[in-house]
């Protein structure tokens, strides 16, 4: 990031809106939130899909040197609520996912490791054509 100017942060060179920028920022709201997690618990992770998506680009008036200065601010925040933690083996349980049950929440191993795999597991493939039948692979 050393040397880039504000404008080339805020540079969307593909299809995507994402920008050096946005994942500076999109990093630090994340931490955010997953401290305010081990802190305060699920209601902590409120924010809405707008906020969510908002993280991920530069707003006008958006600096780097501002949103590296906030990743910094948050990454000690980070850094000193783990050498302050009395036992680093303490859980707590995740937020249901959108759309998720209970009877499946309750069905599906407790990591943390497991619940991504399977989240992703159910998540539709949107960027890959399905295989054939065959097994071959496509020119999609």
């Amino acid at each position: 990031m050393q040397g880039l100017t504000d404008e080339q942060a805020a540079l969307t060179p593909t299809v995507s809106a994402l920008c050096l920028g946005g994942l500076i920022k999109h990093l630090t709201h994340a931490e955010k939130g997953w401290i305010n997690f081990v802190l305060h618990g699920a209601e902590a992770l409120s924010g809405g899909w707008e906020q969510h998506m908002g993280s991920f680009r530069m707003e006008a008036g958006e600096t780097l040197a501002d949103l590296l200065a906030e990743y910094d601010a948050v990454a000690k925040r980070t850094d000193d609520l783990v050498s302050s933690l009395p036992d680093l083996d303490q859980s707590r349980r995740c937020p249901r996912p959108r759309g998720s049950s209970r009877r499946q929440l309750d069905a599906a191993p407790r990591s943390d490791a497991h619940h991504r795999r399977d989240r992703a597991a159910r998540r539709p493939r949107r960027h890959h054509p399905p295989r054939p039948s065959n097994g071959q692979k496509t020119m999609g």
